[in-house]
This record gives C-alpha cells, sequence and structure tokens, in this order.
C-alpha cells in the first residue's frame, strides 16, 4: 500500500498537541504523525521526527539503488556482448551485475544521504525557528481529502503545507 506524506505548520505546541487527538480519533496511528520544532522545545507527549525523517538517507538509497542498478545493467551487457578473456558468460550475468552494483550504489549513497538534511524539511526551518511546529503526518492515499478537511474544520490555525509523493509503507 502506498502512503502520502502531508505537512502542517502549527502556532505552538498546544495546537500540535490538539491536532494529534483529532488525527488519533480519526484513527491515524500515533506512529504515523511527527513533529518537528525549535531544538530546546519540550514536545510532551507527541513523537519528535526521528533521524530517519530529518535527513536524506532514503533518497540517497533511492538515488544509489537506480544509478548503480543502470550502470551494472550496462556493464553486464556490455561484458556478456564482448566476452572479455575468452570467459563464456551467461544471460544471469547481466542480472548479478544489476542488482550487485545497484545493492552497493544504495549502500553508498544512503552513507551521503544519512550526512545531509532532508532537503524537503529546508522549507519550513525559518518557521520552526520562529517557534512554529511541524506535523509531518503518514496516510493511505485513500484518506487524503478526509484528514486535510479534517485539519482544515477542526484546526483553522493549521496552515497545510503541501505534500510528498507516494511512497512506499516500509520507510
Amino acid at each position: 500500500m502506498m502512503k502520502r506524506r502531508l505537512y502542517f505548520m502549527l502556532p505552538n505546541v498546544a495546537s500540535a498537541e490538539r491536532t494529534a487527538d483529532d488525527l488519533l480519533l480519526a484513527r491515524i496511528e500515533d506512529k504515523h504523525m511527527y513533529f518537528m520544532a525549535k531544538p530546546g522545545t519540550h514536545l510532551g507527549k507527541l513523537h519528535e521526527a526521528g533521524y530517519s525523517i530529518r535527513n536524506d538517507l532514503l533518497r540517497g538509497a533511492e538515488a544509489g539503488l537506480i544509478s548503480g542498478g543502470l550502470f551494472g545493467l550496462i556493464l553486464g551487457i556490455v561484458l556478456y556482448v564482448i566476452q572479455p578473456f575468452g570467459i563464456n558468460l551467461q544471460p544471469v550475468v547481466i542480472l548479478a551485475l544489476a542488482l550487485l552494483f545497484g545493492l552497493f550504489g544504495a549502500w553508498s549513497s544512503s552513507m551521503i544521504g544519512v550526512a545531509l538534511p532532508n532537503s524537503q524539511l529546508s522549507q519550513f526551518e525559518e518557521e520552526i525557528e520562529q517557534g512554529k511546529v511541524l506535523l509531518i503526518v503518514d496516510i493511505p492515499r485513500g484518506r487524503i481529502d478526509e484528514v486535510r478537511s479534517l485539519i482544515g474544520r477542526t484546526h483553522p490555525e493549521a496552515n497545510a503545507r503541501g505534500f510528498e509523493p507516494a511512497f512506499p509503507v516500509f520507510p
């Protein structure tokens, strides 16, 4: 199942707590809500956005998997076609190299991504520094309108700040 990540800017922690309570009543699990605030802000019972949300680990791994896999695929095709050193290579070499280089690319790029801040969150930095709280909520695609409507209706102080393209459930 694919989910969508929605962003809402809230004026303060009290508003964030009320919004989280309303989302819980709407059966959005607590583990799918992440909050970011100015360093030193006590978020109470709210889940602070963790390391995997705050950095570009997943984006780095994805880019490395794609670029490494493509490189491995091309290398595998070239080696299969030219059959170097008189070795009789089988077609499975193409798949094996694509997989090997894809995994290596994902690993190496994720090491870079883990050191970089999440590029999606840079647009919120100034408001967070002013004391506002960012709500990041992951919801099934079929509930986007429902959640937007709920927050808009019950929390007019919440500023809907867009969404991130669909992503698989596992991250």
